[in-house]
């Protein structure tokens, strides 16, 4: 039986309990970047790591995690997604078992950076089976929204399940989490999970591997000592090392027949102005996480643990929105959604300029709140704009762009919003040492409110760079994306113009 033209087939029962299946992958890649942090003083006190050596420990996964997600995305589509995330999830078990029982900082070191490669096969290849799963685009985006979730719910659980671990266990079981979720993974996998490919794979250009992974190092790098150390000659170099290669990466692209990337899906609007948005969404977010957490255990005292629990409502906010997104966008256009999301995230961000050192601990839960709230949809309704419209022979190559993306926005936030708020706490007159982290708590009362008065001057101008950055997204998104038709319509119009331009045909 045919199925009437312009009709796409709903998705069965198979379907969406594979979509369960990569919900593993998806919340085990995002818990195992957060966890670590915790870890970090027990393990230590165990292994005797140099300083250098605990700073390798806790960034190495993130680096080679974001470096190598466009590789292994194109990948993905030459050899199927399935497989590549199989052999992933075999990889990235050992792995956590190797840093679980790590005997030296070295050891420990070698082990988070497989799981970083092993990482980046993951998301790519979960991305892309989904869309190849899921191509009713109702249904699409309330599997993408579900994804989203549980990336979301990952990364914001993952210091409460931490804590809790390493209350009642040593340093390793934090890593343990990872190898019998993806034992089930292989399992199920192998049932549940179609594989995909594209028919006619070319070979992949090495010289463009090398290009992007170190490209993505150097900048990733840069900006992250940027922001602990200030303006440093290596820094700079490193930033400014990473950007050429990427200018020499994206001429490479242009140059080959069959690139790592086509960089034609820029040239339609919907896919290029969904992932700036999401970029500068990461941005903005995850510099002021970064602030929140510190705001509320080194101004206020609060422990990790309590500032864990506090932060549990603003989770399930995103997950919330997240989920109710792509419903509200069949009735609405998706820019109309998006733009509603991110108004709030001002307003959220706009009442953290409001916080001061001995205001209302409630101030800061509703703003940050707020903020978190108006993000599941950019987040849902953005990815599903990226990778929804590509074709199937690309979706692990457009995957992987938007989780870079991603990367990058929260490597770029951590270092624009702290390298603002920590200029301003060095700028404020009786500041003492160079940042709070670095003043006794046990210290005189009259340093420790300095201190901290300063630390919220900073916060607050950070949170108000945040606002603007929520204000740019939102107009960005209405005057490019306003003519997308709600999900629930008959299709896509920025895709059919693209199509009429000669460039639509990249992505449909």
């Amino acid at each position: 039986m045919h199925m009437p033209s312009g009709v796409t087939a709903s998705a069965g029962r198979r379907e969406w309990i594979g979509l369960a299946v990569l919900a593993l992958p998806t919340l085990l890649t995002a818990l195992d970047i957060s966890v670590v942090y915790l870890a970090v003083p027990r393990l230590s006190a165990d292994l005797g790591p140099s300083p250098t050596q605990q700073l390798w420990i806790a960034d190495i996964y993130g680096f080679l995690l974001a470096g190598f997600l466009i590789p292994m995305g194109t990948l993905g589509d030459r050899i199927g997604r399935r497989r590549l995330l199989l052999i992933g999830a075999c990889a990235f078990g050992c792995a956590s078992l190797l840093a679980a029982f790590s005997q030296n900082g070295t050891m420990l070191i070698v082990a988070r950076a497989l799981l970083g490669v092993a990482g980046a096969t993951l998301a790519p290849s979960t991305l892309a089976l989904i869309t190849t799963m899921f191509r009713n685009p109702g249904e699409r985006g309330r599997a993408l929204a579900i994804w989203v979730s549980c990336l979301m719910a990952g990364t914001a659980l993952g210091p409460l399940i931490g804590g809790v671990l390493l209350h009642f266990f040593w340093w390793g079981s934090v890593f343990l989490l990872g190898s019998p979720a993806m034992l089930v993974l292989l399992i199920t996998g192998r049932i549940f999970l179609p594989e995909h490919r594209n028919p006619n794979p070319a070979r992949i250009d090495a010289p463009s591997v090398v290009l992007s992974v170190s490209a993505i190092l150097l900048v990733i790098y840069g900006v992250k000592e940027l922001a602990a150390n200030g303006v440093t000659g290596p820094a700079v170099a490193a930033v400014a090392v990473g950007l050429a290669l990427g200018v020499a990466f994206v001429r490479r692209q242009h140059a080959l027949a069959d690139p790592l990337v086509d960089l034609r899906l820029f040239a339609t609007p919907s896919f290029r102005v969904a992932t700036v948005s999401l970029l500068l969404n990461s941005v903005a977010m995850s510099g002021v996480a970064l602030l929140v957490n510190q705001y509320l255990q080194v101004v206020r005292g609060l422990s990790p643990l309590s500032t864990g629990v506090l932060l549990v409502a603003p989770s399930l906010a995103v997950v919330g929105s997240a989920m109710a997104a792509p419903r509200l966008a069949q009735r609405f256009r998706p820019a109309h959604v998006i733009t509603a999301g991110t108004t709030v995230t001002a307003v959220g961000c706009f009442l953290l300029t409001r916080v001061g050192p001995a205001g209302p601990v409630l101030l800061v839960e509703f703003g940050y709140l707020l903020g978190m709230l108006g993000v599941g949809p950019m987040v849902a309704l953005g990815t599903d704009l990226i990778v929804g419209r590509a074709r199937p022979e690309q979706a692990g190559a457009v995957g992987a762009v938007k989780e870079t993306a991603d990367n990058l926005g929260f490597a770029l936030g951590a270092a624009l919003l702290g390298s603002i708020a920590t200029a301003v706490y060095r700028h404020t007159p009786g500041a003492p040492a160079d940042s709070i982290a670095e003043v006794s708590p046990h210290a005189d009362p009259a340093v420790l409110a300095v201190a901290r008065s300063a630390f919220t001057s900073g916060f607050d101008i950070a949170a108000g760079t945040a606002t603007g950055i929520a204000v740019v997204v939102v107009a960005l998104v209405l005057v490019t994306l306003r003519k997308i038709p709600p999900t629930g319509g008959d299709g896509d119009a920025d895709a059919r113009q693209g199509s009429a331009d000669g460039v639509g045909d990249q992505i449909t």
